[in-house]
C-alpha cells in the first residue's frame, strides 16, 4: 500500500527513532526502505560490520546519468545530562519552532526529501535525484564511505550532491578537514618519591597536549601573516585548531601512573593537509616513547586514527556543479565556509561535484531544546520543489 505522508508527520516519524550513534539505525533504515518499497522504489543497504547500523541509497527516477544526490545522516548526538525542556524524541511546535533532537541536524532535511518522493514520481522527472542516508556520521563520518563508494560503482554517476547539513539555506562550499586520534600512554609505576625511575603516563601525555597547544599558537600568529586571499581566511578561526577534548589516567597522587589516554581533535583549514598533521603528531609521540622507553623498556604510547575526515574543497570552472545548482536554486551569491565537518569532502574524493545546503541553523545542532524553525522547514520545502521541477525540465 502507498505511503503519503506529509513533511511535518515525516519528521515526527524520523525524529522518533532514536538513532543516536551508540545505538543502531536500523529501525529508521527498514521504515525509509519500506515507505519507498510502498512506491516502488528500491533501496539498497550498506550495513556495517556488525551487522546494526547500515546506510541507504536509492534513485528515484529515470537510471540516467546527471542525477542528483541527496545525502544526510541517520544518527544523532545524546541528549543524556541535556536540561530538555520538552521531549527530545517527540517533535514539539512552539512559537514558530520544531523542537527535538535532529530536527535541525539533520532530519528536518531528510524529512522533506522523503515526503516529497511522490512529487518526484508524478513530475516526470528526465533524470533522478538520489537518496543516500548513512551512518555514523556524528562518530566521524565513519559509515558514508561505504556508501559512496558503491553508489560511485553501481549506479549511473550523479552530476551533483548536495549534503542537507543545517546552512541556512546557504550555499556553502567549503569545510575544514578533521582529525580525531585517541592516543594511549602505557607507563611504569613506582612511588613517587622516586619517580626518577618510573614513567608517568600522566606527566607524558600531559607533554603531548602541551605540542597540541604550541602548535596551536603557532598557528594562530602565523595566520595573522597569511596574504588576504588566502583561502584559510574565509574560516572561523583562519587557522587550524588543535584540542584535547577528553582526558583520564592515573591511579594515585603518589604513584607514576601506569596509563593514561586523551582524544584529540585537529580541524584543518585549506592548504594544509590531514596526512600532514598526522605525520607530524607521530612523530614527536614517537620522540615522547623513545623517552620513556630510555626509562623502561615496557613503556609505549600508542596512537590510533580513530576518523580522519577530508575538507569540502571549493570547486572551481565547470566542476563546480553542485554549486551552480544550488546557487540557480536559492538566488544565493555569498561566499560561505564552515568549520565544522561534513561527509562532503568524502563525495568530492569519489569524484561527486558537493556542496552543502539545508535548513536550520548550525549554532542550534547538538544543543538542548535543538529546534528547526518552521521558516527553514519552509524554505528547505520550497527549495526541494524547485529541485524537482528543474529535473523535469
Amino acid at each position: 500500500m502507498t505511503q503519503e505522508i506529509q513533511p511535518r508527520e515525516m519528521l515526527d516519524r524520523l525524529v522518533g527513532f532514536r538513532t543516536v550513534s551508540s545505538a543502531s539505525n536500523l529501525e529508521l533504515i527498514h521504515f525509509v526502505r519500506d515507505y519507498l518499497a510502498s512506491h516502488g522504489i528500491e533501496s539498497h543497504l550498506t550495513p556495517d560490520e556488525t551487522g546494526q547500523k547500515a546506510n541507504l541509497h536509492a534513485v528515484i527516477g529515470p537510471a540516467e546519468e546527471g542525477g542528483v544526490i541527496l545525502s544526510g545522516h541517520t544518527d544523532v548526538v545524546p541528549v543524556e545530562g541535556q536540561a530538555w525542556s520538552t521531549d527530545p524524541w517527540t517533535v514539539t511546535e512552539r512559537e514558530g519552532r520544531l523542537y527535538g533532537r535532529g530536527t535541525c541536524d539533520m532530519k528536518g532535511f531528510q524529512a522533506l526529501a522523503l515526503a516529497l518522493v511522490p512529487e518526484m514520481l508524478q513530475a516526470g522527472m528526465r533524470r533522478p535525484i538520489q537518496i543516500a542516508l548513512s551512518y555514523d556520521e556524528e562518530v566521524g563520518c565513519l559509515g558514508a564511505p561505504h556508501m559512496i563508494r558503491r553508489m560511485a560503482r553501481e549506479i549511473p554517476p550523479a552530476s551533483a550532491c548536495i549534503v542537507g547539513e543545517p546552512s541556512m539555506m546557504e550555499v556553502v562550499t567549503g569545510h575544514k578537514g578533521q582529525i580525531g586520534f585517541l592516543t594511549e600512554l602505557h607507563g611504569f609505576e613506582v612511588h613517587s618519591s622516586l619517580c626518577h625511575t618510573g614513567v608517568s603516563a600522566v606527566m607524558n601525555a600531559a607533554r603531548l597536549i602541551e605540542w597540541l597547544r604550541q602548535r596551536q599558537i603557532e598557528q594562530a600568529e602565523a595566520s595573522a601573516s597569511r596574504p588576504a586571499d588566502h583561502p584559510a581566511n574565509a574560516y572561523e578561526p583562519p587557522f587550524t585548531t588543535l584540542h584535547a577534548g577528553m582526558i583520564s589516567g592515573g591511579t594515585a597522587s603518589n604513584i607514576t601512573a601506569k596509563y593514561c589516554r586523551f582524544s584529540t581533535d585537529i580541524r584543518v583549514v585549506p592548504g594544509e593537509t590531514e596526512g600532514e598533521w598526522i605525520e607530524r603528531y607521530h612523530a614527536y609521540a614517537q620522540e615522547v616513547e623513545a623517552e620513556m622507553q630510555a626509562i623502561h623498556p615496557d613503556a609505549r604510547i600508542d596512537v590510533t586514527e580513530r576518523n580522519v575526515t577530508p575538507a569540502c574543497l571549493k570547486e572551481m570552472g565547470e566542476e563546480a556543479r553542485a554549486e551552480a545548482l544550488c546557487r540557480s536554486l536559492t538566488g544565493d551569491n555569498g561566499q560561505h565556509v564552515v568549520s565544522y565537518g561534513t561527509e562532503a569532502g568524502q563525495f568530492q574524493e569519489e569524484g561527486f561535484s558537493t556542496c552543502i545546503c539545508g535548513p536550520g541553523n548550525i549554532e542550534q545542532a547538538h544543543q538542548p531544546d535543538e529546534f528547526l524553525s518552521v521558516d527553514q522547514f519552509q524554505q528547505g520545502e520550497a527549495f526541494l520543489r524547485r529541485l524537482i521541477d528543474r529535473m523535469a525540465a
